[in-house]
């Protein structure tokens, strides 16, 4: 049997390797780390100190090898990332109860290269390392229905008799394999390009205030007391409501996300503690930093206000709950959501132009923004009456448009 594994290098994905050997007598484990955006995550990972092991600093290819693994695939997925699935969200401006989708965004794109390394191995099995109290186990396993309905998907967390984040250390410790979390600071983390997610530990009570100013906790940035005294400004420009550019210059998408996480986040910008509603059935308290993605929201959306008409902006504002929804509950690959990207790319035809914001200790302020085809119009606005605009019609208007009102006023003191 072939079992081709998402595997990360953290807790989970580390003890699923001879988890499967040992349940699985026989079976070839590959596995396929995806880079989102987490480089540092990937670059070096800290092997647990144990009375047989030394600490000591590996490739995540040499760690996954060392825990029994047959074959690994590292693929660098960032691009599709942006493009295929961070941008889809940001041009709809969808949130999930506030939140920017970080963790809900990934899992599409990494299910469907994992689909792909297991069509090219003639693998008979896909397996992931997500809990059966969260939302991934559902994003990833959905993706794989639609991507490669053939394939069985093995999900230990609902078969194993591992129940917690300690027990699955002790796993790991028993047989000897390499950790990068220790009890006394397990924080159920999720790191790529677009944010970080923050879990667990005093989280879980709600009246504690998460320890930002806490050196190591905040990683994309810092709290807004300890940022800068005075703002930084940026500018971004949109074509077709994709951001091309970041202060005139010219960028790919990945690398204009990492420009402005580290501009956004030297200010301050993007946190969010926030307690959600699980797709499970759970609430859960989660802290964000999605420094970079919040201002792209705050500057595309000032743009929008400029470039779409009266019609086309509320129903955008409509549909975006229900596109964020999709995202967040793992329905990336079905028509309804095909639809509404298909909607937005109609859309956004004349949302191209520039944006300029003040970020200031956690602030994002708007500080300008231009359009060629911008719908507004100075003279229109203005108190000084125009030749486009005559006082006069608005009589007739408000007469036709408040006659339902008249009519059943008039009804009502009929019948008194």
């Amino acid at each position: 049997m072939k079992i081709v594994l998402a595997y990360s290098g953290g807790l989970d994905t580390s003890i699923i390797i001879p988890w499967l050997k040992e349940n699985y007598i026989g079976c070839e484990v590959i596995c396929m780390a995806a880079n989102v955006g987490q480089d540092s995550e990937l670059e070096l990972v800290e092997f647990a100190k144990n009375e047989n092991s030394e600490l000591e600093n590996s490739g995540l290819e040499e760690r996954a090898l060392k825990s029994g693994a047959d074959k690994f695939y590292m693929e660098d997925i960032q691009e599709e990332f942006v493009n295929d699935f961070i941008f889809p969200i940001l041009r709809m401006s969808a949130k999930y109860e506030g939140y920017l989708l970080g963790t809900a965004i990934a899992r599409p794109v990494i299910a469907k290269r994992l689909v792909e390394i297991a069509k090219r191995e003639n693998a008979d099995a896909v397996c992931h390392g997500c809990t059966g109290k969260g939302n991934d186990q559902v994003r990833f396993e959905l993706a794989i229905k639609a991507l490669a309905p053939e394939l069985q998907i093995i999900s230990p967390w609902r078969i194993w008799d591992i129940k917690s984040r300690e027990q699955a250390i002790e796993y790991a410790e028993a047989r000897k394999l390499p950790l990068n979390v220790t009890r006394e600071n397990n924080y159920s983390k999720d790191m790529n390009l677009w944010h970080l997610s923050h879990e667990g530990l005093d989280l879980e009570n709600l009246q504690n205030e998460p320890l930002y100013n806490k050196k190591g906790f905040l990683e994309l940035g810092v709290s807004p007391e300890n940022a800068p005294d005075f703002p930084a400004y940026v500018t971004i420009g949109f074509e077709k409501g994709i951001p091309k550019t970041l202060n005139s210059e010219k960028l790919n998408g990945v690398d204009l996300i990492k420009k402005l996480n580290l501009i956004g986040g030297e200010n301050g910008i993007g946190l969010l503690d926030t307690v959600e509603n699980r797709l499970v059935g759970i609430k859960s308290r989660g802290v964000y930093e999605t420094p970079g993605g919040t201002v792209l929201y705050e500057a595309l959306e000032h743009l929008e206000h400029l470039c779409l008409d009266k019609q086309t902006y509320h129903y955008k504002l409509d549909v975006a709950n229900k596109f964020a929804a999709l995202a967040y509950n793992g329905e990336w690959f079905t028509p309804i959501r095909e639809a509404l990207s298909a909607f937005i790319d109609e859309a956004h035809k004349t949302v191209s132009g520039k944006v300029k914001l003040k970020l200031y200790k956690g602030n994002v302020i708007l500080a300008g923004a231009e359009s060629p085809y911008s719908l507004y119009s100075e003279s229109l606005a203005s108190f000084t009456t125009g030749e486009l605009y005559d006082h006069k019609d608005a009589e007739g208007f408000i007469n036709l448009f408040g006659l339902p009102l008249k009519v059943r006023a008039l009804l009502l003191k009929g019948k008194k």
